[in-house]
């Protein structure tokens, strides 16, 4: 389990973290989201004591991570993928750091086979591809087999292969018991891998609750409707309340109304319906609607700007 207790980071005047507390539980995935600048790098380096804040608490299983006699053992962290010394192996890189913990070369044999480098684990680091690097991160957060995992856009530079890969692995990681908290701009991504969000703006704390609850309270839910009784049923919808608008194929857009009782008023007036669709906002729409207060840069308010 990961808890941050009022965390604040400053750089200068700026304030990076600002009083930021919020708990990451074991058993599921929990994505960590936030615009640009929202401190979310900082708060990850802050977990991992590689930043001292200014003033809060962040521990991992209880502890602070300065304090885990063997951290690669409770904590795997993908921060930088291309923070290894470029003219070691893949296999020299990941020994190196089981040495320093008491792994055995077996796990370094394993993670590797585990994250799809085996056949290239002894070519030298430097010269992998982006995605080749992310894989050789993660094989590092693995290496200990811990049971925390922090992961910093860790499907970056894969191809679709390798994204439906590593949501699957997060997924399975997640159903044994351990606590996975990965960032990601990828919100299309997010929604279907996380089932719990931590967002951030500006440092501070801007939702804190499934995914689902997310994106339903901060979307507007509608209903698509196709009917060659069009007219006469959106008289009979917006009769009962209903906010029933057109779309440029004739079909009607209802808002304020849930499927079943608009199915209900169709049936009673006799209207025949082709289609009843619930529709419901993404998580994408969710999240530009929530932290579009906190933007560090917003475009369509600078537009026209200074050049």
């Amino acid at each position: 389990m990961i808890e941050a207790r009022n965390l604040t980071k400053r750089y200068g005047d700026k304030t990076a973290v600002d009083d930021l507390s919020f708990s990451v539980k074991p058993g599921k995935v929990t994505g960590f989201l936030g615009p640009n600048g929202a401190g979310k790098s900082t708060t990850m380096r802050l977990l991992l004591g590689l930043d001292r804040p200014h003033g809060g608490d962040a521990t991992i299983d209880g502890k602070h991570y300065r304090d885990l006699p063997q951290p690669l053992r409770v904590v795997g962290a993908l921060l930088e993928a291309k923070a290894v010394h470029t003219g070691r192996s893949a296999y020299n890189h990941l020994l190196c750091l089981a040495q320093t913990q008491g792994i055995g070369k077996e796990r370094v044999e394993e993670v590797l086979r585990l994250v799809g480098l085996h056949d290239v684990a002894r070519k030298r680091a430097g010269g992998f591809s982006l995605g080749m690097g992310q894989r050789l991160g993660l094989a590092a957060a693995l290496l200990g087999d811990p049971s925390v995992l922090i992961l910093d856009e860790p499907v970056n530079g894969l191809d679709p292969e390798g994204i439906v890969w590593i949501r699957t692995l997060m997924k399975e990681l997640a159903a044994e018991g351990r606590t996975v908290f990965v960032s990601s701009h990828l919100m299309n991504e997010m929604a279907v891998t996380a089932e719990h969000l931590i967002v951030i703006g500006r440092g501070r704390l801007v939702a804190d609750c499934s995914t689902e609850e997310f994106i339903e309270r901060s979307t507007d839910q509608t209903v698509l409707v196709r009917s060659p009784d069009a007219e006469r049923l959106t008289e009979a919808l917006a009769a009962e309340g209903g906010t029933v608008t057109r779309n440029g194929t004739g079909e009607l857009i209802v808002a304020n109304m849930e499927a079943a009782r608009i199915a209900e008023l169709a049936a009673a007036g006799g209207h025949v319906v082709h289609e009843l669709t619930p529709r419901r906002g993404s998580l994408e729409e969710a999240f530009m609607e929530l932290t579009r207060e906190t933007l560090e840069y917003d475009a369509a308010k600078n537009k026209g700007g200074a050049a």
